[in-house]
């Protein structure tokens, strides 16, 4: 019987696509540099936003030098506008209420920087607790390395093995796998269903409530 969900936040309980477009396209635009529609800015999230500022620059301007200028200026953009445009999608809070009133623990671990998780998850989705909120802290610990995911169980003293992971990209189903949890896709995030498929997703959810359905 399940107890816990962990939930990928970008691209799964937030659209937050806005918002990070818009953040890197500002530096770029700072340097002289082209910028990137929605959707090219789309297929770079995922792992993290210093991959994301790697993926979005000239091959070469693709340094670490020059990438950590630029990511410290994202990261001063971002935090004063990571939730301008940044919402909910359409089900999340019915699916939050559901898991509540069910008595499931809930969680949250992104690839997003750690302090910019919490502010999301704290200003976007107030009503609702959540026993662990983590972000990216170690480049090394970000996903689809299992161990932050692993402390959530310890901190809930809910089993891995009791514990749904739910997102909607290939690095989540591999987190979830990792850490011997079980990997829920989603579909109206920022990949496909054949990726998530692909990656391990043993269900897929058309709508958040599908979930109700896993359980």
């Amino acid at each position: 019987m399940f107890k816990g969900v962990i939930f990928d936040l970008d691209g799964t309980l937030v659209n937050s696509l806005e918002d990070i477009s818009n953040a890197i396209n500002v530096v770029l635009k700072q340097h002289g540099f082209p910028t990137h529609s929605v959707a090219v800015c789309q297929s770079f999230i995922g792992h993290g936003l210093r991959d994301l500022v790697v993926k979005s620059l000239p091959k070469e301007y693709q340094n670490e030098d020059f990438v950590n200028r630029c990511l410290d200026e994202m990261m001063v953009e971002y935090r004063d506008n990571c939730t301008v445009k940044t919402k909910m999608y359409e089900g999340i809070s019915d699916l939050l209420d559901a898991l509540t009133e069910r008595g499931l623990k809930l969680a949250v671990f992104s690839n997003k920087a750690d302090e910019l998780t919490k502010k999301v998850v704290k200003t976007v989705m107030p009503k609702w607790n959540f026993e662990v909120v983590a972000g990216l802290k170690v480049e090394a610990l970000k996903k689809p390395n299992p161990t932050v995911a692993l402390e959530i169980s310890e901190k809930t003293a809910i089993a891995v093995a009791d514990f749904i992971f739910v997102g909607d990209t290939d690095v989540d189903m591999l987190t979830a796998k990792s850490a011997g949890m079980h990997p829920v896709g989603v579909v109206w995030g920022y990949r496909t269903k054949e990726e998530l498929t692909t990656s391990g997703a043993k269900f897929i959810l058309e709508t958040p409530l599908d979930l109700i359905k896993v359980l």
